[in-house]
């Protein structure tokens, strides 16, 4: 005959217990999303998709509209060979089969964490740079390593090659990544770091993030033109950016075509749907077309650099569509002073310093007359 138990059951469990132990106390990223006048915070492309882009995206999505019942290319083929074309233009070849693609380019990060880190694998950045690639890291359970930046005798987020390396050599980690042009300082990176970090981290992709490459100064080298004979080395790119296509979600790379082929094995099946892949290739039919602000958007970015020396502060000269500047005596402060004005720029935790994204010609206008009237409490040093 049985008995009932005379153990008291246990009241159900909190959410936070059942979470990961590692992401407790964590906050999600994101970047404040108000409406304001003049919004110069996520290095978004101030510009419009043009109407006759416009145009070929709706023509596009028709065009696959009837077939939704259907599953994707899983393959994304057609697109595969379209970003390879555009890369290639750069006069480096890049074929279809070195290409992969995600929706944005932090799915793409993802896909490389959970393919070459995890659970008892480290990856190794150098701090400041994209807060997103520590915390895709620790989504997959991979030990991040916070390298960090700085050049005796030369710019205070610079990298040199004997710094990086000896710090590649006492984290050897299984991923590494570099940012150039980096976020959120702008600086961009030469290849012979790249080089080196490949040659001391013998077991570790490396992974150069160049989201914002198509804004960097004349001469300033991709590390597209590494990749033959590296099969350790991946380029990131995005659409979101240079293209003014962030609502569109499309990064992608370029890698050695074994290790593209590695990624399948934890991608998402039809990860792309028809459509995203459908209004990327319009997009990206009309390159040319998409990139026409770019110059634009360069001449405003150092415009602000260099309106900002002027103003007594401190920018750092960049390579990117975005422009991180210090000299501020306490830099939320300041945020919220340019808040009020309607001006929405980034506070991206590095004190005395803040990000602002080049933007429209009248939207940098706004917001160096914002920056000008700020009173003297606001600089650092003075009183």
């Amino acid at each position: 005959m049985s008995t009932r138990s005379s153990r008291v059951p246990r009241s159900a469990w909190s959410i936070q217990e059942l979470l990961r132990e590692d992401l407790r106390g964590r906050t999600p990223y994101g970047a404040p999303q108000l409406d304001v006048p003049v919004a110069l915070n996520t290095n978004e492309n101030s510009y419009a998709v043009p109407p006759a882009v416009v145009d070929d995206i709706v023509a596009a999505v028709a065009a696959v509209a009837s077939g939704l019942n259907r599953y994707p290319d899983r393959e994304f083929t057609d697109l595969r060979g379209d970003l390879a074309a555009y890369l290639s233009r750069s006069g480096t070849t890049v074929g279809r089969e070195q290409v992969w693609a995600g929706n944005g380019s932090n799915e793409v990060l993802l896909h490389l964490l959970q393919a070459f880190g995890g659970q008892g694998r480290t990856a190794l950045g150098f701090t400041p740079a994209y807060s997103m690639h520590p915390i895709i890291a620790a989504t997959t359970g991979t030990t991040w390593v916070d390298g960090m930046r700085g050049v005796p005798g030369g710019g205070a987020f610079d990298l040199s090659v004997e710094s990086t390396v000896a710090q590649v050599e006492q984290a050897d980690p299984h991923l590494v990544f570099l940012c150039s042009p980096n976020n959120p300082t702008g600086t961009a990176l030469p290849l012979e770091i790249v080089g080196a970090v490949l040659e001391a981290a013998p077991r570790a992709v490396v992974v150069v993030d160049e989201a914002y490459a198509e804004f960097a100064r004349p001469g300033t080298p991709s590390a597209l033109t590494l990749l033959d004979g590296r099969p350790r080395l991946v380029v990131t790119r995005t659409m979101s950016k240079a293209f003014a296509f962030a609502g569109g979600r499309l990064g992608y790379l370029a890698a050695d075509p074994e290790l593209v082929d590695a990624l399948r094995l934890v991608r998402m099946p039809y990860h792309l749907s028809t459509p995203t892949q459908a209004i990327a290739r319009a997009a990206l039919g009309h390159a040319d077309t998409m990139l026409g602000t770019v110059d634009v958007v360069k001449a405003q970015r150092d415009r602000i650099v260099d309106t900002l020396a002027g103003l007594g502060l401190d920018p750092v000269p960049s390579d990117a569509n975005f422009v991180l500047f210090g000299g501020l005596r306490d830099s939320h402060t300041t945020w919220q002073a340019l808040l009020d004005e309607g001006v929405l720029v980034r506070d991206v935790g590095i004190a005395h310093y803040l990000r602002v994204t080049a933007g429209t010609p009248e939207e940098v206008t706004a917001f160096l007359d914002a920056v000008a009237a700020l009173g003297p409490d606001h600089l650092e040093g003075q009183s």
